[in-house]
C-alpha cells in the first residue's frame, strides 16, 4: 500500500511517501493511523490526534472510521480550508 503525507504530516513524519504492508488486522484507515504510530518518533508525533487529519483512500476523501478493503493508496493531510 502507498502511503503519502502532506503539509505538516510530511514534515513531521519525514517523507512525502512510503510503501507499507499493514497486517490483515488494520482495516479501516483508523487502524492504519495507529498502527503507523510505531513506525517512528514523526509517525507518532503526525498520527499522534486523529481529530486533526484528513485522508484519501484512492484519491478519494473518506471519514478516517472507512474501511480500507483493496485500497491501493491512503494519504493523510491535515484540513483543507479555502478563502
Amino acid at each position: 500500500m502507498r502511503l503519502l503525507y502532506f503539509a505538516w504530516v510530511r514534515e513531521r513524519i519525514g517523507t512525502g511517501e512510503e510503501t507499507v504492508e499493514p497486517p490483515e488486522a488494520v482495516r479501516t484507515v483508523a487502524d492504519l493511523a495507529y498502527w503507523l504510530k510505531d513506525r517512528s518518533p514523526g509517525h507518532a508525533e503526525a498520527l499522534m490526534d486523529l481529530t486533526k487529519l484528513r485522508a484519501a483512500v484512492d484519491q478519494r476523501f473518506v471519514p478516517l472510521d472507512s474501511e480500507l478493503d483493496t485500497a491501493k493508496e491512503v494519504a493523510f493531510f491535515p484540513p483543507v480550508t479555502g478563502g
